[in-house]
């Protein structure tokens, strides 16, 4: 990735925290972070590190960029919790870190796209069924066609399709009002299935996931 990415504070391979710190609430968490504490840090991480990846995963296509992406956004947030005006939102406040991020390293993506001659890699399967070969291919070509899509409607189209999320939690997600989320997706989802109507297995895969708008 062109992008500089700043190694993660903590892993996930930490060992696990106190079991009153697991217990805390979001609000409780947030608050000990603004206040510095140690824990709080280590426990953001563990509790909301495996949303980001799994998100930028199924929207990248890449469990490798993906990682970077998850690093990008905890880097930033730690370095911008004091930003943070309502602790009781910590998760909404990590997922718009998240988005800010995934839509930096999709226009580089676009803008770099001309440089790139490498196969998609391997990504995890929609569901929890594995996948043969024939599945595999299908994925790289669904993911290659949703690179032609602009950023801010490939996330969306991504948000609705791929985590069900429904319009007002995308909205809300990427502050943007629901008419614009409603435009973006609409145009997504018009290109989507102008490009996929030839290729049933590509439809079908998309269907089973959760295609309905």
């Amino acid at each position: 990735m062109s992008t500089h990415r700043s190694p993660a504070p903590v892993s996930l391979d930490e060992s696990p925290q106190h079991p009153q710190h697991r217990a805390a609430s979001d609000g409780e968490l947030a608050r000990q972070l603004l206040m510095g504490d140690a824990w709080a840090t280590e426990e953001v991480w563990h509790r909301f590190a495996p949303m980001v990846t799994m998100l930028a995963t199924r929207t990248l296509g890449s469990k490798t960029e993906a990682e970077d992406i998850t690093q990008e956004v905890f880097h930033r947030l730690f370095r911008k919790a004091k930003t943070l005006r309502e602790p009781d939102s910590l998760r909404s406040f990590v997922f718009s870190f998240a988005v800010r991020v995934l839509q930096s390293e999709l226009r580089n993506r676009r803008t770099r796209s001309w440089l790139s001659f490498r196969a998609p890699e391997i990504f995890v399967a929609f569901g929890n069924t594995s996948m043969d070969v024939e599945s595999r291919d299908l994925l790289r070509k669904f993911y290659r066609l949703l690179d032609r899509l602009p950023p801010r409607n490939r996330l969306v189209f991504a948000f609705r399709h791929l985590e069900r999320m429904t319009v007002e939690e995308i909205a809300d997600g990427m502050d943007l009002s629901p008419s614009t989320v409603k435009r973006s997706l609409s145009q997504a989802t018009i290109k989507m299935s102008r490009w996929l109507e030839d290729d049933l297995g590509l439809a079908g895969l998309l269907d089973r996931k959760g295609g309905n708008a």
